[in-house]
Formats: structure tokens, C-alpha cells, sequence
């Protein structure tokens, strides 16, 4: 039998690291992500972020690109990892553009040093058409296959034959109806599954609700005259925000022709959206480049003439310095606009300069799309700003006067209900199910409701 352990992504959401250990001692590893947040605390030294042994380690298993799930493969390569690293064809494609930004933010900006870390990573990747069985270097008799999960672009979970056994981890499974990418389909039999809870004891607004949720807070501000804030990962979440937004403009012309109102007059078909982040632009243009990967819905748009993700309001901003000067415009002229910057969980990057100076306005509304781990100033900002509170960022105390919401249904992750009809759905069910990658009462709600759905099973959370 094999056996499993965990190198991050137990006692909190960041972090995703797993191993798979055969009876005989080689070992692959499934993702290796870096740990944000509270979470990061005590780690922030290069020696610290490898804490576990790879001498028996013969491959890495990507199972997407976000930061959580990669961030740390730098940090692998440096303390000596030289097996495969596989991928989708898609994730080992945008995987170099997350790499280098993590090693810019993260740890330097040595041109020579991220080149080489760049091209050792190419030299490593084995990019893998989605349901095609391979085997991995190093482990005998161990095959396995990326199935689409919806996440992200490129997202898989992944199912390994190993020793007899189908094992299955989830990585991050997208929520069905989700814009842009295809729903994941749930495996035929599996016999282990290591499960993310990130949405484990919650569940999502439908897709129509928070569209027009979305439409209402944004027209909230156009009305104050003020800008919407959107923290947003530079993969994934933007593109599918972009992609919403482009359907609200649609359907506001369209009304409006069919009334014969002038497009002069709707405030929708003049706001500028805007993209504030050099990676996310990177990032949109690999989406556009991948629309065979895109689901129907979004693939009938583009037949139809139009572009989801490269409308005519759309804004990228490039240099530091237009971006410099686009947060003091916004800021003296409470000119109406939507903008769209990372980091997700504020924790850095061009939104920062954003909160800092339209947090205290009044007129701004902050919307939050995505999970906000504990100790990141997004889930401060998320906690204390509906009471008026404040939030410090850059160790500056920030007021917060400005409207907070959240929509959880623009999350990336499936919540509670697409985790349970996940399991529900695997025909030959899972002898043991391993709850991971969620906040304490997310893990302990989900492994409630698996129990009843899988009384056979072993539900259980792991530490370690």
C-alpha cells in the first residue's frame, strides 16, 4: 500500500504539499505551494521552506499554478530537486510567468538568478495532455492522469495507480456554472482521496444571483461617483471577473438598444474597467490564447463576434509609473471606474497603493471575490471595515470608510455542496477520504457531511 504525508496545507488554506510514499521508498510529491498569511509566519527564511527530505523524491505533480500551490518550487529546485515536474500542457505553460513573479516579490529581483531558476524549471517540466495516463520517472509500476477540475486554467485533479490502489488528489475543484472553464467530472472509482475544504462548511450564491449582485454593488458607486475595488489573483479570478463584466455591458447596450435609448446614456457602456497588473495582463493572454479550452457558453460568445476578455472599456496599465499616477487620479477625481489589481488577499502588490488611498473615501466600495486566509489584511479588511474600523497596511494605520462586500460565488473553489457531489458522484466509492487545505471549521463541516455520504469510509483530518 502506499502511504501519504503532508508538508503544508493541514493547519490552515496555503501551503499545498503532499507526498506519496510506495512500499518500496520512492516517493512523488503533489504540488509545493507557498504558505501565506499567518500561516507564513517563522518561514520566511529560504532554509525554512523545505523542512522535509527529498532523497527519496523522484517526481513533482503539479496540479495548478496558483502561488499556494507552486510558490515553493523555487525553493525545491535550490535544495537540490532534479526529478520531473509534470503538468497540464496548459499550466506548464503559464507556470514560468507565477515562478518568476514569486522569486521577484519573494525573494530577488537578480536578473541571472531567476534566469537560471526559469530555465532549470523548462528543462524539468513534462507537459500532459488532460485524461492521458503516464508514467512517472522513478516510481515503478506508478502511472498517472490529470482530469479537468475547473479551477483554473490549466487546473487538474490528479489520479494516480500506484501498488494497486487509485489515489486521487483534488488540488482546487472549480464550482459548476463557473464562467469560462467546464464544470470538473467526477472519476469512476477511486480508493483514496485527499480532498481541499477551502469551502468546506459554506455555500455559494448562484451564478445569476451574483451577477446581479455584482451589477448592484457597481452601480452603487457609479451612482457615489466612486471607484469598485477588486483584489483579485492575476490568474483565474480576473479573467472570469472580465468575463462577467463583459456580459453585464452586453446586456446594458442591448436593453438599451431595444428601448432606442442612446449608448451615451448608460453608465455602464462608458465605465472604464481596469486591469492593474502587468502578470494579470500576461495571464489574459494566455486565456484568450487556451479558448479551446474554454467551455461551451464561453466559445458560443466568441462565434458570435464578441470578446469576453478584450472588450473596448478595458484598461491595462503597464508601468509603475501610470499606475502611480492613475491611483492619484482616481483619488482627486472620484472619476467612476472599476479596477482590478492583485494581490488577492492584499497582501501586497498594486492594490495596496489603491486601498491606501481610496480605503478612507467614502465613495469607494472594496469587493472581495476570493477566500481571505486569516492574517492577510485582505480578511482584516473583510472583518473591521463593515464595522468602520481600519486595517494597517505597510505598518501605516488605513481608516476604513469605505464600503466592504463579499461575493463568495466568484471564488475559484467549489463549496460545500460541489466537495459533497464530488465524492457523492465517484461511482466505486473511496475507502478513505483525507480532509485538507481549509480553515479548522470548513475541514471538521466537510468530514461531517462525507461521513453521511460515505458511512464506509474514513473520513479524517489529518496534522501532518
Amino acid at each position: 500500500m502506499v502511504s501519504i504525508t503532508h508538508h503544508g496545507a493541514v493547519q490552515g488554506v496555503t501551503g499545498s504539499c503532499h507526498q506519496m510514499t510506495l512500499a518500496s521508498g520512492e516517493a512523488l510529491l503533489v504540488d509545493c505551494g507557498m504558505f501565506q498569511g499567518a500561516e507564513s509566519v517563522g518561514r520566511e527564511l529560504g532554509e525554512r521552506q523545505i523542512d522535509f527530505p527529498l532523497d527519496d523524491i523522484k517526481a513533482l505533480v503539479v496540479t495548478h499554478c496558483h502561488i499556494d500551490h507552486v510558490g515553493r518550487i523555487p525553493f525545491l529546485l535550490a535544495a537540490g530537486f532534479d526529478g520531473p515536474i509534470y503538468a497540464t500542457e496548459a499550466t506548464a505553460r503559464l507556470l514560468p510567468l507565477v515562478i518568476e513573479d514569486a522569486i521577484k516579490v519573494g525573494v530577488s529581483r537578480d536578473k541571472n538568478l531567476i534566469t537560471k531558476v526559469l530555465q532549470r524549471l523548462q528543462q524539468l517540466l513534462r507537459p500532459i495532455p488532460y485524461d492521458a495516463w503516464f508514467s512517472v520517472e522513478g516510481l515503478p509500476q506508478t502511472r498517472g492522469r490529470f482530469r479537468v477540475a475547473g479551477h483554473i486554467m490549466g487546473s487538474a485533479y490528479v489520479e494516480f495507480d500506484a501498488q494497486g490502489e487509485r489515489v486521487l488528489f483534488s488540488g482546487d475543484l472549480g464550482a459548476p456554472y463557473a464562467p469560462l472553464l467546464p464544470a470538473p467530472k467526477p472519476p469512476y472509482k477511486a480508493d483514496v482521496v485527499v480532498i481541499e475544504s477551502t469551502y468546506g462548511d459554506k455555500l455559494h450564491e448562484g451564478r445569476r444571483t451574483r451577477r446581479k449582485l455584482l451589477k448592484s454593488i457597481i452601480e452603487r458607486c457609479l451612482k457615489d461617483r466612486g471607484t469598485v475595488l477588486i483584489p483579485a489573483f492575476s490568474i483565474g479570478r480576473t479573467q472570469e471577473l472580465l468575463y462577467e463584466i463583459e456580459e453585464i455591458i452586453h446586456r446594458a447596450a442591448r436593453k438599451n438598444q431595444k428601448n432606442d435609448l442612446s449608448r451615451k446614456g448608460s453608465p455602464w457602456e462608458t465605465i472604464d474597467v481596469i486591469v492593474d497588473s502587468p502578470l494579470a495582463a500576461k495571464f489574459t493572454q494566455h486565456y484568450r490564447d487556451l479558448r479551446h479550452l474554454w467551455d461551451a457558453e464561453a466559445r458560443k460568445k466568441l462565434a458570435s463576434g464578441r470578446h469576453p476578455l478584450s472588450f473596448e472599456q478595458l484598461i491595462t496599465i503597464e508601468s509603475h509609473g501610470d499606475h502611480l499616477k492613475l491611483v492619484q487620479h482616481l483619488k482627486s477625481s472620484g472619476r467612476p471606474s472599476i479596477v482590478i489589481a492583485a494581490s488577492g488577499m492584499c497582501a501586497g502588490g498594486r492594490i495596496m497603493n489603491y486601498l491606501k488611498a481610496l480605503l478612507p473615501d467614502s465613495r469607494t466600495e472594496v469587493l472581495f471575490v476570493g477566500y481571505q486566509a486569516q492574517g492577510t489584511p485582505g480578511r482584516d479588511i473583510q472583518t473591521y471595515g463593515p464595522r468602520g474600523g481600519y486595517v494597517f497596511l505597510d505598518n501605516e494605520r488605513i481608516d476604513i470608510r469605505a464600503g466592504v462586500f463579499t461575493i463568495s460565488g466568484y471564488s475559484a473553489h467549489a463549496d460545500q455542496a460541489n466537495l459533497v457531489n464530488f465524492i457523492k458522484r465517484i461511482y466505486r466509492k473511496p475507502k478513505e477520504i483525507r480532509v485538507v487545505h481549509g480553515d479548522d471549521e470548513a475541514k471538521e463541516a466537510l468530514v461531517k457531511k462525507l461521513q453521511s455520504v460515505v458511512p464506509d469510509a474514513h473520513v479524517w483530518i489529518p496534522n501532518g
